[in-house]
């Protein structure tokens, strides 16, 4: 992603087994009202894959489907409220879950499976409603790495990302981020464009 290079600054908001229930207490946090929304190019929500737990076996990340929707739709609107608008809005849907994988997993720290694909496949298409009724972007990861046979390779452990499965993240984001960064305006020059006799000229 070598565009963002002195044009934007990419910052992580990724907590690590959060669900939509605790994001949605935190963001205020994260975004501030002093942010400047201005110079906010996009925004993204990425979120399902710890709200699909299964309740039974899963109670502490579990977050009911109705629930998770409504939890999406108040951290838009949250956005919305301090000037972000729909269009800088990117939700992303969980990925698809390689229960066999996964499982092994669980059985290793003498857990059950607790967690099914078709379940989080119900909260990637309520992501994908959220979505459609705000008049965000999104991104169906769910679906777009199902259509490789053996998506296996895009997940380290059957649930989490693996370095194939960032990358094609990345890609499917940067299709939809590409448009919006081409527009902005180098904060700083190519290093050729440098007056190297004079730099402050150039840099300052």
């Amino acid at each position: 992603m070598c565009l963002c290079f002195r044009k934007c600054d990419v910052v992580n908001r990724g907590v690590s087994g959060y669900n939509t229930r605790w994001a949605k207490l935190i963001l205020p946090r994260l975004i501030t009202r002093s942010t400047s929304a201005e110079s906010t190019v996009a925004v993204t929500i990425f979120f399902g894959a710890n709200d699909s737990a299964l309740k039974d076996l899963n109670p502490k990340q579990h977050v009911p489907l109705e629930e998770y929707s409504a939890n999406l739709k108040s951290m838009i609107q949250y956005l919305k409220s301090v000037g972000i608008t729909e269009d800088r809005i990117i939700l992303i849907t969980p990925p698809p879950l390689q229960e066999l994988a996964w499982e092994k997993e669980c059985l290793a720290k003498g857990d059950k499976l607790n967690r099914h694909n078709a379940t989080t496949g119900e909260y990637a298409q309520a992501c994908v409603q959220v979505a459609r009724d705000c008049g965000t972007d999104v991104l169906d990861l769910w679906t777009l790495m199902q259509k490789d046979e053996d998506f296996s390779s895009y997940l380290s452990d059957g649930l989490h990302l693996s370095t194939k499965g960032n990358s094609f993240l990345a890609a499917q984001l940067w299709s939809r981020l590409e448009k919006k960064l081409s527009a902005l305006p180098s904060l700083l020059p190519y290093w050729r464009d440098v007056d190297h006799t004079n730099p402050e000229a150039s840099l300052v």
